[in-house]
């Protein structure tokens, strides 16, 4: 189905419930990491604290005055796993949903099970999603603002659930929205904890604005206050008293589809990661939801982990489905794969693949999703009712050379995904490969991992990790015929490696003028000695040095044809082979060229249209893209000769992710873009792809027939 141009298209896909208001009567999980560290200047006319503390006021020593620092540098050194109780609060699955499914008795039924079945595995966190505060729709909270477990749900208390996991060797996971919570305000006369001065209402703007990705949860807290931070060291203290070792921050912006300034909730991660590390206890930190990469430096900064998309769930009969939320996960994590790594990972939610008829997938889809958790290093964390794990679902979950993948923090990337049928692969430091076979259509059909293309000359001994044996050796390719949605995941291991450095890969061009073309490709992280540069050849002639991963070839000829690959040497002299070779043809003199979205020329079919845009060349951009019919047609686009030719395409996408499917002179290619995940459909940007044109002119279609397409701006060839 297409969405409308504009802001209409920021509606989640397949989320609407949750992303609407859910979190009234539920709880969201997300995370954030901040605190500051200045001194708490009291305002005089402020109103005191009361003079003792409730029973359930935090029993840390110093926790009001010298809060004691803890190091983290080990913490999210590998990706967590564990449970999650947001899947099976979300589900309309008969006997399961609402905010009355998460009690303390379930939880530590959960819990018994963790301990029996998956800890051997490596799996220890139980973490507890939103709605543990919420009494009849209402969040509750002390009586300094903080926010306490609903008595009838968890009758003993959240210290009770902390040390009852920490008994039986599990870690204990709790929830949270960003910004202050509307019902913790009070008319902003409730006192903070430890702050004498300080009251709710100094903890936000005068305006009450609202934020979080909800906008009927939290206000946004006002953090040139120094009250602020008292605030969430409090709450931070409560939260270490109980034992929590893991905190989920829900909502946070820029990204949860906001980018205001109202959501901008950078202080409150920066804020909360401060209040985190001097809380006395070890407390691994991660936000939700679908946060924005624009911002990649403060996540990885100030949290242990963000969520890169918005929930896996479907909010449905089942616990997901295949389309409305699993397959997704292939695009969007493309843009975050360099910035996982020790301390902080991309999260892609729950790993719902143990129970058949509640997942909602069928067996091949449960293996993929287990294998692209795997692959991308992702943590492992499943929301299935564990007591009816089934025997194929209890393997999934269970085996550890796939576990061992994810474990290893060495996320795959994708050799190509202009198609539906998409190699995967991770280069490993002993010089051996993680290579994942996906076949993402609707029929059966071969995937082939062709060696070359994975720098591998000669054979190599191949493991499948599924099946748990070691298949022999291949050379040239290995093909697996594979169901629709189906996968394979093997260990490649090179009959020839050694000293000299990897072969580089991911070549591909960036950009073209009529006299030069640059590219880039993948640091080369496998030989005796670290790489220290890279030649650039066009045919069989250097042309550039570089000691980074990109360069600029200049002095080129318009309208000609080369052929461009990249060498890598170490600081012995030692190089690898060349790269795969990647074809790219100059515009003619004078070029590229840029056509307009909205030109007159161009056209609209079914529900596309041209809309305005801010940030786009000449204000406008066609939308409603995507849906059967839906497209875009450009006709008289020239080429000099025939070639491949770089091709920027200029869209517009506050979503997470989409694909557009660009059609030239009828062969479809498909080109994933990424999202902003901050609802801001008024931005242009841009993605450069290779294209196959004929001399002359070109017509090029833009749509999806099957999924939602991003606004397109222009496109430069």
């Amino acid at each position: 189905m297409a969405r409308p141009a504009g802001p209409a298209l920021s509606a989640r896909r397949g989320t609407p419930a949750r992303r609407g208001g859910l979190l009234r009567t539920l709880a969201l999980p997300v995370l954030a990491v901040g605190a500051l560290t200045a001194t708490l200047a009291v305002p005089a006319a402020a109103s005191a604290a009361p003079a003792q503390a409730p029973a359930h006021a935090p029993t840390l020593a110093g926790a009001t005055t010298s809060r004691a620092a803890t190091g983290t540098s080990a913490l999210a050194a590998k990706p967590y796993m564990g449970w999650s109780s947001w899947s099976l609060e979300s589900t309309n699955f008969p006997g399961y949903g609402g905010e009355n499914w998460l009690t303390e008795a379930h939880v530590l039924q959960q819990a018994d099970v963790v301990a029996a079945k998956l800890k051997p595995h490596g799996y220890d966190y139980v973490n507890v999603d939103a709605g543990w505060n919420l009494d009849d729709g209402k969040n509750v909270f002390d009586g300094y603002g903080r926010p306490i477990a609903d008595s009838k749900k968890f009758p003993h208390g959240m210290k009770y659930v902390g040390d009852q996991l920490h008994q039986k060797g599990l870690k204990f996971g709790l929830y949270l929205a960003v910004g202050l919570y509307i019902d913790a305000y009070d008319d902003g006369r409730t006192p903070v904890y430890g702050a004498p001065g300080c009251t709710t209402k100094d903890l936000v703007y005068p305006d009450l604005r609202k934020t979080s990705g909800w906008d009927n949860v939290s206000y946004q807290m006002d953090w040139s206050s120094p009250c602020s931070q008292k605030y969430i060291d409090s709450v931070a203290d409560e939260l270490a008293s109980w034992g929590v070792d893991f905190l989920k921050i829900d909502g946070v912006g820029p990204g949860s589809s906001q980018g205001d300034a109202a959501h901008d909730n950078v202080p409150d991660v920066q804020g909360w990661h401060r209040a985190l590390q001097a809380a006395g206890r070890p407390i691994q930190l991660t936000l939700s939801w679908a946060l924005a990469h624009s911002r990649a430096d403060v996540w990885k900064a100030d949290s242990n982990g963000w969520r890169v998309d918005t929930d896996v769930e479907c909010y449905c009969d089942t616990l997901v489905t295949w389309n409305s939320s699993v397959k997704g996960r292939w695009t969007d994590v493309v843009p975050w794969i360099d910035d996982a790594g020790p301390g902080h990972w991309n999260n892609l939610d729950s790993l719902d693949v143990g129970v058949s008829p509640m997942d909602g997938l069928n067996d091949a889809e449960r293996q993929s999703y287990a294998t692209f958790w795997a692959i991308e290093s992702a943590p492992l964390y499943t929301g299935d009712d564990l007591t009816k794990l089934d025997p194929y679902g209890l393997s999934l979950l269970t085996d550890d050379e796939v576990i061992a993948v994810d474990q290893a923090g060495n996320p795959a990337r994708p050799l190509s995904q202009s198609a539906d049928q998409q190699v995967w692969y991770a280069r490993n430091a002993d010089g051996t490969y993680t290579v994942a076979l996906f076949n993402m259509g609707a029929g059966y059909s071969d995937v082939t991992a062709d060696l070359t293309s994975l720098g591998i000359s000669g054979k190599a001994s191949v493991r499948d990790l599924w099946a748990r044996k070691n298949l022999g050796g291949v050379s040239g390719g290995l093909t697996e015929n594979l169901p629709p949605h189906g996968s394979r995941l093997f260990t490649l291991t090179p009959a020839k490696s050694g000293a000299h450095p990897g072969v580089p890969l991911g070549l591909h061009g960036t950009a073209s003028t009529a006299g030069s073309v640059s590219l880039a490709w993948n640091a080369v992280n496998t030989g005796a000695w670290p790489v220290t540069g890279y030649d650039v050849y066009s045919g069989a002639t250097e042309v550039a040095t570089v000691t980074g991963t990109s360069a600029t070839v200049n002095g080129l000829a318009p309208g000609t044809g080369y052929s461009f690959t990249v060498v890598a040497h170490d600081g012995r002299g030692r190089t690898s082979a060349p790269s795969p070779a990647v074809p790219v043809t100059t515009p003619a003199a004078g070029g590229p060229t840029s056509y307009e979205a909205e030109a007159p020329g161009n056209t609209l079919n079914g529900s596309a249209s041209i809309g305005d845009c801010s940030g786009c060349s000449g204000g406008k951009k066609a939308g409603n893209l995507g849906g059967d019919g839906n497209t875009l047609t450009i006709s008289g686009v020239t080429a000099p000769k025939d070639g491949t030719y770089l091709l920027q395409l200029d869209y517009v996408d506050g979503d997470s992710s989409r694909t557009l499917v660009v059609g030239v002179d009828g062969a479809p290619v498909r080109v994933p873009v990424f999202g902003g995940n901050d609802n801001d459909w008024g931005q242009a940007r841009s993605v450069t792809v290779p294209v196959r044109l004929k001399a002359g002119g070109n017509t090029l279609t833009f749509g999806n027939a099957t999924d939602y397409a991003p606004d397109l701006d222009r496109i430069t060839v």
